[in-house]
């Protein structure tokens, strides 16, 4: 099956107007989409930024005439906003199976010297080595952000064996499960989603992981632990806000991974964390950083 697909290129300033006009106009769906490589970050509460320069999506039945289409959106659109609909292109999106498009472009990936994250459905590509079969499901955690990325290589880095880990806002257990199968002992996983703890045991599950050695748990209902390896992949914002409770379940000599970081972010949460941890040099990966430390 085959739709329309509208496109508007508009300011801020005009996004709901264009918004309000698909909908009028019968679209079955509307996106909104950064026009310009303008990163949003860490939006106060109860705010919902626009990017300055935002492409508008609109969705319709392949069934309209595209250029019936085009004359009615310009008319409500004039009503709406008293000037013509900015810039704009109708096309013919051809339906694909977007899971399966999804699934073929997801490939295995290598991160530091031992581990490989594997989608479920595809065969390891080193059969002997650590790998980490991984069906992101419901939560976020895939390894291909570069984040992720830097956290892997951390963990193989530095899991030497018998470790209890932490993993702050685990999302798709990814970076606990990674540390259990290079060798750690125990792992405890927090995440304020409750899809995020499904996710994590399921792909616990997936990896032969017993159910002795992890813990998922709701940020309220974690248990007081002092872990031997810390690793957040949050956002600065909760990284400074949390920084006490983080610091809090790391044990004395702990190692600390932190990521979800702009580089220019890297300054201050680093000098949050020294108030606990002697803290290293950042790492960089692309525009995004890891901070390691050990707990003094």
């Amino acid at each position: 099956m085959s739709w329309i697909q509208i496109r508007v290129h508009t300011h801020s300033d005009l996004v709901s107007q264009v918004e309000d006009t698909l909908m009028e106009c019968g679209s079955l769906s509307v996106t909104l989409k950064d026009d310009a490589d303008q990163p949003i970050l860490e939006p106060e509460l109860g705010t919902t930024p626009i990017w300055d320069d935002t492409c508008v999506i609109g969705l319709f039945e392949a069934s309209r005439d595209p250029d019936e289409l085009s004359a009615q959106l310009n008319q409500v659109f004039q009503l709406k906003a008293k000037t013509e609909l900015p810039r704009h292109k109708i096309e013919i999106l051809e339906d694909k199976d977007w899971v399966r498009e999804w699934m073929d472009n997801y490939h295995p990936m290598q991160f530091g010297s031992r581990l490989w994250v594997c989608p479920s459905w595809r065969q390891p590509p080193e059969a002997d080595a650590v790998n980490l079969m991984l069906d992101p499901g419901l939560a976020f955690g895939t390894g291909t952000h570069p984040t992720t990325s830097l956290c892997l290589k951390f963990l193989d880095r530095e899991i030497e064996g018998d470790e209890l880990v932490v993993d702050f806002g685990c999302g798709s257990g990814i970076l606990g499960i990674a540390a259990l199968l290079l060798g750690a002992k125990q792992m405890v996983g927090t995440d304020i989603d409750p899809q995020a703890l499904i996710a994590t045991r399921d792909n616990a599950n997936r990896n032969g992981v017993s159910e002795t050695q992890y813990d998922v748990y709701l940020p309220e209902d974690t248990p007081a632990t002092q872990a031997d390896v810390t690793v957040a992949n949050i956002l600065a914002g909760p990284l400074e806000q949390l920084a006490p409770t983080i610091a809090g379940l790391t044990r004395a000599g702990g190692k600390l991974a932190l990521s979800g970081l702009l580089a220019e972010q890297a300054e201050t949460i680093s000098r949050c964390y020294g108030q606990w941890f002697t803290m290293n040099p950042p790492e960089q990966e692309g525009d995004w950083i890891l901070l390691t430390g050990i707990k003094r």
